[in-house]
Formats: structure tokens, sequence, C-alpha cells
């Protein structure tokens, strides 16, 4: 071990002793870990009733991935004392998740099992709007002062690349097609943009964040991903919303939708019977 990766290991250590700071980095990880997390599952519902088979195959590989980085960061707060990375996973409660509730919302009605009449056209836009808010969230991440949250935003930052594409193809195309295709994808940004302000509210832990230096304010997060998805929506002669709205409350803050306890209660029940199952 080389003498500047000995002082940046006691540095980190030093810092994680200073007042609110581990606090401070426990509740940033969490936000990132429990939204991937339940994102992963509502792509995984799509398994075999996505539009065709490639699709079927593409995003599940994509879903796999983001259940990967949920993972990644899960372990972290491992690392940091916060639990075993299976339980923080699939045994806390809704009310202690720190996702965001736009990311837990069904893909719509029905179940995987009983009648799915699932809305692609949502799955889309949300589906494209998280990546490139995730996207915006990474970059900052690589300046963060808690160096393995760094480490970790590099290897996610990898292949969000192929995420990003994926989702924007869908949506230019699917706009640009004129008709029913777009008429469902114009409703499918309204309904989006009605919770989409929780993808970047950092609850009551925004000032902490600030003051650790560990990722830019919500503001400055809300502007680069403008900054991205402007041109986009001016190349397909649409009108961005101009509110973020949090119309069904802050989910950093334990405020969550009767949709993700639904979704615990299934995605945990292989945990609920044999807490040692790999997952």
């Amino acid at each position: 071990m080389g003498r500047e990766t000995e002082d940046m290991i006691v540095n980190q250590k030093d810092m994680l002793q200073k007042e609110g700071y581990l606090e401070a980095v426990t509740h940033l990880l969490f936000q990132l870990a429990d939204d991937d997390f339940i994102l992963a599952y509502r792509g995984s519902e799509w398994l075999g009733l996505a539009p065709h088979i490639e699709e079927d195959v593409a995003f599940s590989s994509i879903s796999q991935d983001t259940m990967g980085h949920a993972a990644m960061f899960y372990s972290l707060l491992e690392e940091l004392g916060a639990g075993d990375a299976d339980k923080l996973a699939h045994a806390r409660l809704a009310k202690d998740r720190k996702n965001a509730i736009l990311l837990e919302l069904a893909n719509g009605p029905g179940t995987y099992l009983n009648e799915p009449q699932y809305d692609w056209a949502f799955t889309v836009v949300r589906n494209f709007f998280y990546v490139q808010a995730k996207k915006v969230k990474i970059l900052s991440l690589k300046n963060t002062s808690y160096q393995p949250m760094a480490e970790a935003a590099v290897k996610v930052n990898m292949e969000l690349y192929y995420h990003l594409l994926h989702w924007k193809t869908w949506f230019m195309q699917l706009i640009g097609a004129g008709g029913e295709a777009r008429t469902r994808m114009e409703k499918a940004v309204t309904d989006v943009f009605k919770d989409l302000g929780g993808l970047f509210s950092q609850g009551a832990t925004a000032v902490a964040f600030g003051e650790n230096q560990l990722i830019d304010t919500e503001e400055q997060l809300i502007a680069a991903w403008k900054h991205e998805m402007t041109p986009i929506f001016d190349s397909l002669e649409m009108k961005m919303p101009k509110k973020f709205g949090m119309e069904k409350g802050d989910g950093r803050n334990g405020e969550h939708t009767q949709d993700l306890e639904a979704a615990i209660e299934t995605l945990s029940e292989v945990y609920r019977l044999d807490v040692k199952a790999s997952w």
C-alpha cells in the first residue's frame, strides 16, 4: 500500500468522526440504494410483458444492472455499520425507505400474475427521466468527499451510457411517431412531472449534504438535468413542464404510497422465507 493511499484512508476515517458526517453519508447512500432497488423491481415486473422479445432481454439486463447498483450502495452502508446489506434491502418497512415516490408507483393496473395492464409510455418516461437524473447525480458524486462513494460512482457511470441511450431512443421514437403514441407519451410526461421533484429532493438532510460536500444541491442537480433534457424536448417540439412536483409527498422523509407496501411484501417474500438466501 502506497503512502498516498494510506493518507487517504486515515483522512477518510477522520472525516467519519466529524460530527454529523457519518449520518449524512448514510442518508445519501440510503437514497441512492433505495431508488435503484425499487425501480429495478418495477423493471423486473415487465419480464415477459415488454413490447417485443428484444426489449424483454434489454429491459431485463438494465434492471439487473440497476439492482447491482443498489447492491453496491447497500454494501457501502453495511461497511459503515448500518446493518446487513440483504436485510437493508429486504427487511426494512416502507416508512424507513428513502426512495423517491415516483419510482415506487405501480407500472399500471393489475399485478404481474393477475391481469397486468401496464403502461409502456409511463414506463419509458419514468425510466428515461430517472436515468438522466441518476446520471447528473453520479457525475456529482465523482467529486464527493466520501471516497468509497466516489469510487462506486465511477463504476455505476460506466453502465449509464447504455441505459440512457436505450430509454432516450424509446422516448424519441414514440413521440416522433405522432398519433396515439405521441398522445400517450405526452400524458405520461405530464403524469411523471407531478412527482418528478422527488428524484432531486434530498429531504431533511439537504443542508447536511451541502455542509459535508457530498453532492450538489437540489437546485444544481435540477439545472443539470434541464440542461441535458431541454434540447431533446425542443427537437420534439414539446414544451417542458415548469413544475417539478411532489404531489404524493417526499419519499426522502419516509412518505410513501400503498404501492410501496405491496411491492415490499412481494419482493421480500423469499428473504422472509429464508434470510440466508442470496438475492
